[in-house]
């Protein structure tokens, strides 16, 4: 009997040993399910916010590259706005200037306009590095492209207010010095988070930064080089705009709706982005308000030179509506 109940207490001890160790292996096994769990859950929750931020990079950069596209097709609508709008026989000149200006802006911009723009500031004033633009990051290079049509928006504007007025490689020098130096500075002042920017300036797609930039440079050309030969008399009356007339107002037309289509792309590519239902919605809100600026533009213009002049002029409508657009621009994303 002793024995037996010696055998029955080791029993029960190992029994107790034995669910101890089961306890024990049972909870640390529970806890390792549950790390598992957890890390598997953290694992996941990672994985879709990289897929969120790759798949918000690539909307973004696809948005860029397509408005890049629509201000690349403002070009021919400033080839066709200035060829119709001057004589027949200077429209190769109008149509060599607007594609050399387009070359030389984009060439120079690449070679020093990008990093007197964007690099790094110097006291507000210009930047410092970039020069012969290189980088292997999309994201760089896509913004690249579109700023170089910016620039090249600039220069053309230029070239429609001095047409018929300067000779060719004059002009090459002057696409060159806007391009090259006083666009991308007076850019980076804001945008380059210059000087500008610090005091609160604020300027959403470049209705002062490009349009203003642009036409102010055309005035000092045109200042300097004066009026076209025989426009005005020997003491300054003015002579009749007969030899002087329009050789296309379709073509005219024709190019107005093209810078119409392209400033869809202008105003909202300065949006930076398409990826957040956020930015969508902007995006949406730019393009109707960019449509009736310009469609307003084209009711005013008709609407005065038929009170004041007594019919209604086509050029002035064209002109409205280009007038719409540049004046929304500024601040295309304020508007409800």
């Amino acid at each position: 009997p002793l024995r037996r109940q010696r055998q029955m207490c080791i029993r029960d001890r190992d029994l107790s040993e034995i669910r101890l160790y089961i306890y024990k292996n049972v909870d640390k096994l529970q806890s390792t399910l549950e790390q598992s769990e957890l890390t598997n859950k953290g694992a996941l929750s990672s994985l879709e916010f990289r897929l969120d931020a790759i798949l918000q990079a690539n909307l973004d950069t696809f948005w860029l590259l397509m408005c890049s596209v629509l201000v690349f097709l403002m070009q021919a609508g400033f080839m066709c706005l200035e060829s119709g709008l001057t004589r027949r026989k200077s429209s190769i000149n109008v149509a060599l200037k607007n594609l050399a200006d387009f070359g030389i802006a984009v060439v120079t911009f690449w070679a020093f306009g990008f990093g007197l723009m964007y690099g790094a500031s110097y006291s507000g004033l210009v930047g410092t590095k970039y020069f012969l633009f290189f980088t292997n990051v999309a994201g760089y290079q896509t913004y690249f492209v579109f700023q170089a049509m910016f620039v090249a928006t600039a220069a053309t504007i230029i070239s429609g207010a001095v047409a018929e007025r300067i000779k060719i490689w004059p002009f090459f020098i002057f696409a060159v010095v806007m391009a090259g130096f006083i666009y991308p500075v007076s850019m980076g002042w804001q945008w380059g988070g210059g000087w500008l920017s610090s005091s609160g300036f604020s300027d959403f797609a470049g209705s002062t930064l490009v349009h203003a930039c642009g036409g102010s440079a055309a005035l000092a050309g045109v200042i300097v080089l004066g009026s076209r030969n025989g426009r005005f008399g020997a003491k300054g009356e003015k002579k009749s705009l007969v030899p002087f007339a329009a050789s296309s107002i379709p073509l005219v037309t024709l190019g107005t709706f093209l810078l119409w289509f392209g400033w869809f792309g202008f105003n909202g590519f300065s949006q930076l982005a398409m990826g957040t239902f956020d930015d969508v919605n902007a995006i949406n809100k730019i393009a109707v308000n960019t449509h009736l600026a310009g469609s307003a533009g084209v009711v005013t213009g008709a609407v005065l030179t038929r009170l004041l002049g007594g019919k209604t002029d086509i050029i002035m409508m064209l002109n409205g509506a280009l007038a719409g657009c540049l004046l929304y621009t500024s601040d295309a994303a304020d508007e409800e």
